[in-house]
């Protein structure tokens, strides 16, 4: 297996990892299969003999996201030295969750017709090569902002005001896409989308409540949040292409020009339906000049630190890219910030079961209150 080990941490790129411990996978089966894999594409793909080298995409909270290097053999070989490879976490999976097929379904399309969409190789079924079904991919580069805006981006001017707007219509773009025209039109049924999102995380939720958790009013509001969500339903917009985890962290920008997503990731739940519903994930995740110190956002410390556009002027944004109705934006504010309290409650549970050895999941659910409180607050606005 040494030949596989990653290299010593300062030779990595900064968003790649030595594995962590615990999240190694069978490399040689893994090496085996891609090779053989794109060997028999048209034309074939060859790679040289050299070992595969591997590294780790730390930052996910999830999906364990994995860099395959190979030394190229073949001039015409598309996709240089490097390929991602995602699979779902290990352990219990919530249901409809971590979905690698419904990843590959829409990445091997979406690719030609949307430009922030990476392009998807190879969908593995087969769980005798690393234990589950994965997905091989091409790899971007490009610049992720997490908590500072990284000194390489600091050269432009009021570059965290465009690099917000950019996200925005990055997520527009997503929306204006025709999911005929993208062979995606069966990905999901548009009717009656929100009320089973809503429904269907309300299960999510019921699985790992706590039941003796360190603070009972939160998790009954958590409860009494699902049946206000329900009972005032919004008036659906239109159907279209939903994401259903945009963020600023999840996508990377071009090195040279703040105003232009590079790609978009994480697409494991991407689904037709309501876009709204990408617009309110948008907003739970982004500060704002007004929040006081109680109303921060379950996002990267720093963030309200990076001059980005206030979230009046994302929602006015997205409503001058789509022309789409944003006056129940608060509604999927309110449903983005408790779908996430069930998140991070999901990550912690797995954390306590054993079944994620990353640390920072043991206190995750720690904003659980902050979240349930925000939601109860623009449900009552």
């Amino acid at each position: 297996m040494s030949d596989h080990e990653s290299g010593p941490p300062e030779d990595l790129e900064p968003e790649l990892a030595p594995v962590r411990p615990g999240e190694d996978l069978d490399w040689d089966g893994l090496e085996g299969y891609v090779r053989a894999e794109f060997a028999r594409m048209d034309p074939p793909i060859l790679f040289d003999p050299a070992p595969m080298e591997v590294a780790q995409f730390p930052n996910g909270a999830a999906n364990l996201t994995y860099l395959l290097r190979f030394t190229r053999s073949s001039s015409a070989d598309p996709t240089g030295t490097e390929l991602v490879v995602r699979r779902p976490p290990f352990g219990r999976v919530a249901p409809g969750a971590h979905d690698m097929k419904r990843e590959y379904r829409v990445l091997s399309q979406l690719w030609k017709h949307l430009s922030t969409a990476p392009r998807a190789y190879l969908l593995c079924e087969d769980h005798e090569v690393i234990g589950s079904d994965f997905v091989v991919m091409e790899r971007r580069t490009g610049v992720v902002v997490r908590s500072t805006i990284p000194a390489v981006m600091r050269v432009h001017s009021d570059v965290g005001r465009r690099m917000g707007f950019a996200l925005v219509d990055a997520m527009a773009d997503l929306h204006l896409v025709d999911p005929v025209a993208a062979g995606l039109r069966e990905l999901g049924k548009p009717a009656g989308f929100t009320e089973r999102q809503v429904t269907g995380w309300r299960t999510r939720w019921d699985l790992v409540r706590p039941e003796h958790g360190p603070d009972p009013e939160a998790v009954s509001l958590m409860d009494e949040i699902s049946h206000r969500l329900l009972a005032s339903l919004p008036t659906p917009s239109r159907p279209s292409l939903v994401h259903n985890d945009l963020k600023l962290d999840n996508c990377q920008f071009h090195l040279d020009d703040p105003d232009r997503v590079r790609s978009i990731f994480d697409w494991d739940m991407t689904t037709l339906g309501e876009p709204l519903v990408d617009l309110g994930t948008l907003l739970n995740y982004w500060p704002d000049p007004s929040d006081g110190p109680d109303a921060r956002r379950v996002s990267h410390e720093g963030m309200a630190e990076m001059g980005l556009p206030t979230r009046a002027e994302v929602v006015q944004r997205y409503h001058q890219r789509t022309g789409t109705d944003v006056s129940a934006a608060s509604w999927y504010e309110a449903f983005a910030q408790w779908k996430t309290a069930v998140v991070i409650q999901q990550l912690h549970d797995r954390w306590r079961r054993g079944e994620s050895t990353d640390p920072r999941m043991e206190f995750i659910a720690d904003r659980l209150p902050l979240l349930a409180r925000s939601a109860d607050h623009l449900l009552a606005s």
